[in-house]
């Protein structure tokens, strides 16, 4: 079922034609009394309840809103213009909401793809797009949108990582557009039978569970130094390469592979350590 325009008619003329023929047989009833004396004339008044009736036909339309109309049941339009409308009487209307609205699910406690448990939340900004859709294929579409939201967003976070190890890998704490955007992929898919589009998605709360949140913290500490290290390293032996090869190029030292890996053992020390180094001049030779 899909939404089409409701029939009615601009709500400003059809005011004016409907008092003037109020005035028109109002005016009538009156002159038949008067002239012909007749209290029978009075039974005009019976056009009261009929004119109430079409009176009913008037309606309000909001900015950004849509009046879902039905007649007995039966689905007869959405009117999207905003004012004042006349439709039929016998239109039973419902009014739906096409703002923007957003939410914040709650935090929901998954397992990512290692099986580590994790809490995360998201917001979620979405209106409505297809009246009929939103009132007639679900039943509270509002309801629906929050709950398929969630499951959403639990099936996404059980696809990734909370924090990939290889840099190539997506994990949901470093690559936040992507993660987002498979999230909003995920909610629209479970929403188009509501009639809604999803504006955005982002995840609003992402944390290890607090009985592994401290372990986790530990091995993100310890990957940390690890990197440190690797790039120390990196360093020193980049730096000792350029000391010897700055030695052999200006001719200050002849050095034999034995000295040469004695200077490198020493320099290494120097620079990989966390530690000041306190220096030993020897005196004597290399080989005493």
């Amino acid at each position: 079922m899909n939404e089409r325009p409701a029939p009615s008619l601009p709500g400003i003329p059809s005011l004016i034609g409907f008092v003037v023929l109020i005035l028109l047989v109002a005016g009538g009833v009156v002159t038949k009394v008067v002239h012909d004396g007749n209290p029978l004339a009075a039974s005009g008044v019976v056009l009261v309840p009929f004119f109430a009736f079409l009176a009913k036909g008037f309606f309000q339309v909001q900015p950004n809103q849509g009046q879902v109309m039905q007649l007995f049941g039966k689905y007869a339009g959405t009117e999207r213009r905003a004012g004042l409308r006349w439709t039929n009487p016998f239109y039973s209307r419902r009014p739906v909401s096409l703002r923007v609205r957003n939410f914040e699910s709650s935090r929901l406690k998954v397992n990512d793809n290692d099986g580590n448990p994790i809490e995360i939340a998201a917001i979620v900004v979405w209106q409505v797009v297809d009246t009929a859709e939103a009132v007639f294929c679900v039943d509270d579409y509002e309801n629906f949108v929050q709950i398929q939201s969630e499951s959403a967003l639990r099936q996404m976070a059980q696809s990734y990582a909370y924090d990939a190890h290889d840099d190539s890998k997506i994990s949901l704490r470093s690559h936040g557009e992507e993660v987002n955007n498979h999230l909003r992929q995920e909610i629209e898919a479970r929403l188009q039978k509501a009639g809604v589009q999803v504006v955005e998605s982002r995840i609003s709360h992402l944390a290890y569970a607090q009985e592994i949140a401290q372990a986790m913290l530990q091995r993100q500490q310890a990957s940390a130094i690890v990197a440190a290290r690797e790039r120390i390293v990196e360093g020193a032996v980049g730096m000792v390469a350029l000391a010897l090869d700055q030695l052999r190029a200006q001719g200050v030292v002849e050095l034999d592979e034995e000295r040469k890996a004695a200077m490198v053992s020493n320099l290494l020390v120097v620079l990989c350590g966390d530690r000041a180094t306190q220096p030993v001049v020897n005196a004597g030779s290399l080989y005493s």
